[in-house]
């Protein structure tokens, strides 16, 4: 470490003036509070002057070591066998933020010292408190530190960290040599623990350093990886020093470069961190992206966000810390372990060879020589059983050689060939296709991947980054190919199965994404890049159609079956016509349902699952049957009406029990419901007196038929029609803390009305076999429903502060077809407690009735989709009426906010004709 400049300790802190200032006050708690402010105030001008933040954390050091040392000094200590001041941790690193830990360590010779000093050390400490500082202080004795250190990993690193402050040097020397490998902790050993502790700790956050609010410090390919490169170095050449690691080869000079680079971005973000929160805070949340991407100089373009641009930069900066740390780690291991594991070396072909598992060039001018060898390692990784990888060696001269995958290397068909050879392998493609990403070679050989690289979507729906996202992708193909999760997911572990060339769907999966960040639609813009790559690598016109198909139409199914009404005979047809082929309704179900999981782990529901198959088995019903709607519509009906018949049979009722009580049915009930669904209403309504009042409401309460870590609940309500019944409803299931995530709602012709809601708790699970809770339910629901009075009043929640950094203009379409018997209303705003009773409550102050509804959660958006009709249950065709629409859900949807014009203009009024 370079020495501070003595300009900058001048400014920090003058000894002379701070002991004139110890002269004019009795106690000195005031001269230590002034220098500590003045000295912090300081550090932040120079950190927003754009001093380097490494002159700052170790400023920041030198000046709490001035402080310290003083204090120490102001108390009185014998000259023979005083206690020795140190500084361990960070603060022994000598890197100080503002808000880090001071940790000290208080060192006697003998246990017998600590009560012989106890009162000094007590008001040494206290000071510190009164001015500050607030350190993690410990007090212990040459024995007991190795005692405690031999059998603690925290404690032993912590005193290899340590640097004497004040007090006597012998002591100190002393206590280096108890704790040195010679006599604790052996570098195996040490190395051995210090890999399980990072375990663990990267699974505290999942092992992936793409959160959507990282922990800077924690998170994988952070700060506390880089110390653990400098801790196993220190044990084993006992130096932190990055460059003095070159000279030991353990690093190289291009490595040494990168992790300064790496270490200085992440410590400019933790000083402004620890700044702008006033605490010691390393998770890089929403509260702070956007004022830090405004610090670090990024402007919004028409492709990206400022913050998106930011947070990209702290991705690709800790994925380069990760690889190097990778390979670093490895190249530890074959030097600290390689004395107990025997060597091998077994010969792959004239360019590789397996060394102790991992895949290792036979010399190092193999890239130069062969260049599409950067490419056949990674094949070779999917080929041979028992690889841990590729060598540390192999790695570096990968990373050495990445400049050789130019132009010409991507239009090479022995590159090609490889390509696709890996695409096609049976065993390890996404393992491979992840070392190829984090290694540099994926995005050099796909430079639209490289340009999706730690790219974040600034929001709550997107919680990977688009690379790491569209691995995630692969993987859950692959995991469906080998059909490893078939109980979670039977449909797409079947269909996987069927496919006669999966490589195409992993094709489709790498580009259904990398069009983002351009500006633009993403999807026609991946298809572009499709279409290049097959071509490039020799697909058939077939299969180059079907790929580009693929990533044009990727969010296609998800749409239509999330946001349409999968019960009108018309959606299908127009989403099979879209289709086209029962192939690409196999190939698009998978690449679907691997989509969404790879997402957000949050959005694979039990509910949504249904959706997707219900879409998938009406669209194949629908190229079996022919295009014929009137045939297709009765059909599915007769189809379903039969198979209830049956079940209901084993519950003792008749057929001619369940068509009486049926003829009060719309048709299109039986289009709307599931046959379990339908079995089950009609047995509850059988059982249940006929009254003609409030009274009679039916409500029923059961679990989903879906798997049940994805359960939800359904709320089936049986009532008389009365005017505005949804809003009441929703009204009362807010009160009750239910999330609605749909609503089917129809009916009768004797105007009794068929409500059937899919729910949740507000924490996200079902409501399950509670007695006590259906009861609440139920009675407060007929409470609702007897009461002569206007809407129950709505709950007022707080709305989640993280919330407010993704507000959004809501969008309202309404369309209107003529062959319609409604008008379809979707609402796209920003998701808050409470938010479908606020959009009930102005449905009635708007006199709209409420045929069914459609309920989505995306992250921070809600997408709301509803079948309304005037109170004559006419569809709202007026231009007028649909102004007055518009400017009603404005109001409620934006309560405390005023949008200029532009905003208000930006709603999407439109009628869509058939």
């Amino acid at each position: 470490m370079t020495e501070l400049a003595s300009p900058i300790k001048q400014q920090l802190f003058d000894k002379g003036q701070f002991r004139a200032d110890l002269t004019l006050h009795p106690s000195p708690i005031a001269a230590f509070k002034k220098w500590l402010k003045t000295g912090n105030q300081q550090l932040n001008r120079w950190f927003y002057e754009d001093m380097p933040v490494d002159t700052l954390v170790h400023a920041r050091s030198w000046l709490i070591d001035q402080l310290l040392c003083m204090a120490w000094k102001n108390l009185t200590w014998p000259e023979q066998n005083s206690p020795a001041l140190l500084a361990t941790g960070g603060y022994g690193r000598r890197e100080l933020h503002p808000g880090s830990d001071i940790d000290i360590l208080i060192l006697c010779k003998t246990d017998n010292d600590y009560a012989r000093y106890h009162d000094s050390i007590e008001h040494f400490l206290a000071l510190l408190w009164d001015i500050g500082l607030k350190p993690g202080s410990s007090v212990r004795s040459l024995d007991e530190s190795y005692q405690q250190a031999k059998n603690n990993l925290s404690i032993i690193t912590n005193l290899m960290e340590s640097r004497l402050l004040c007090g006597p040097e012998p002591l100190f020397t002393a206590l280096k040599k108890h704790i040195s490998p010679d006599h604790i902790w052996s570098e195996a050993d040490y190395f051995k623990a210090k890999l399980q502790e990072q375990k663990k700790r990267h699974l505290k956050y999942d092992n992936s350093a793409y959160a959507l609010e990282p922990n800077i410090k924690g998170s994988p390919g952070g700060l506390r990886d880089l110390h653990m490169l400098g801790w196993i170095a220190a044990r084993y050449y006992g130096t932190y020093d990055l460059t003095t690691l070159v000279d030991h080869q353990f690093l190289t000079s291009s490595e040494s470069e990168s992790l300064i680079q790496c270490r200085t971005f992440l410590w400019k973000i933790r000083w402004a961190l620890h700044t702008i929160s006033g605490r010691c805070e390393d998770r890089l949340l929403f509260d702070y992206q956007k004022e830090l991407s405004q610090q670090f100089g990024y402007k919004d373009t028409s492709c990206k966000l400022a913050v998106e641009q930011f947070m990209q930069t702290y991705f690709r900066t800790v994925m380069t810390l990760a690889k190097i740390k990778d390979v670093l780690l490895q190249h530890f291991d074959t030097l600290i372990m390689s004395t107990s594991t025997p060597e091998y070396c077994i010969p792959i072909n004239s360019l590789f060879h397996l060394h102790n598992h991992y895949i290792e060039v036979n010399h190092p001018e193999v890239f130069e020589q062969y260049p599409p060898a950067l490419l056949e390692a990674f094949v070779l990784t999917t080929k041979i059983p028992g690889t841990h990888g590729l060598s540390a060696a192999t790695i570096r001269l990968i990373t050495d050689n990445l400049y050789r995958i130019n132009e010409e290397f991507r239009h090479d068909p022995r590159c090609n060939r490889l390509f696709v050879e890996l695409l096609q392998a049976s065993t390890g493609l996404t393992r491979a296709l992840r070392r190829m990403a984090r290694y540099g070679v994926l995005g050099q050989y796909l430079p639209e991947f490289g340009k999706i690289t730690g790219q974040m979507q600034f929001d709550l729906f997107h919680v990977h980054t688009v690379d790491a996202h569209t691995l995630l992708l692969i993987q859950y193909l692959r995991r469906f190919f080998n059909g490893t999760h078939k109980e979670c997911y039977p449909l797409a572990c079947r269909i996987m199965k069927k496919l006669t060339a999966p490589r195409l769907l992993y094709i489709a999966a790498l580009y259904h994404d990398i069009g983002k960040g351009r500006g633009g639609d993403h999807s026609r813009l991946g298809a572009l890049d499709a279409i290049a790559f097959c071509r490039l690598h020799g697909f058939s016109g077939n299969d180059t159609e079907l790929v580009t198909w693929l990533v044009k139409h990727h969010l296609l199914l998800s749409v239509t079956a999330q946001r349409q009404d999968l019960s009108d005979p018309e959606i299908i047809r127009t989403f099979a016509h879209k289709v086209g082929t029962r192939e690409r309704l196999n190939y698009l179900y998978a690449l679907t349902v691997a989509d969404i999981n790879a997402t957000n782990p949050n959005l694979w529901t039990g509910w949504r699952a249904s959706l997707l198959q219900q879409l998938y088995y009406e669209t194949q019903r629908f190229f079996r049957q022919g295009s014929n709607k009137r045939d297709h519509e009765s059909g599915r009906i007769l189809h379903i009406q039969r198979k209830v018949i049956r079940l209901l049979r084993r519950q003792n009722i008749t057929q001619a029990q369940a068509i009486r009580l049926w003829h009060q049915f719309d048709p299109h009930y039986f289009l709307c419901h599931s046959a379990d669904d339908i079995v089950w209403h009609t047995h509850e309504l059988l059982i249940h007196p006929q009254q003609d009042n409030s009274a009679s409401s039916l409500i029923t309460v059961r679990e989903t038929s879906y798997k049940k870590e994805h359960a939800g609940s359904h709320l089936f309500i049986y009532t008389k029609d009365q005017p505005f019944l949804f809003a009441l409803l929703v009204c009362a299931m807010d009160h009750l803390n239910l999330v609605i995530q749909d609503a089917r709602i129809l009916t009768t012709r004797n105007h009794y009305c068929l409500d059937t809601f899919t729910v949740l708790e507000c924490d996200g699970s079902a409501i399950g076999n509670n007695p006590e809770r259906i009861h609440t339910i139920k009675k407060h629901i007929h409470a609702t429903l007897s009461q002569n009075i206007s809407l129950p009043k709505l709950m007022h929640r707080r709305t989640p502060g993280y919330l407010r950094h993704f507000a959004r203009t809501p969008e309202i379409l309404i369309n209107n077809r003529l062959d319609r018997k409604a008008t379809q209303l979707e609402i796209i705003a920003t998701d808050r407690p409470g938010l479908l009773a606020i959009i009930g409550k102005a449905f009635v102050a708007l006199n709209l009735r409420v045929h069914s509804a459609k309920v989505a959660t995306f992250g921070e958006k809600a997408e709301d989709s509803f079948s309304v009709t005037d109170d004559k249950n006419q569809p709202i065709t007026d231009a007028k009426i649909c102004r007055l629409i518009r400017d009603k859900l404005d109001e409620v949807l934006n309560p405390t906010e005023s949008y200029p014009e532009a905003y208000r203009n930006s709603y999407n009024i439109s009628f869509l004709p058939t």
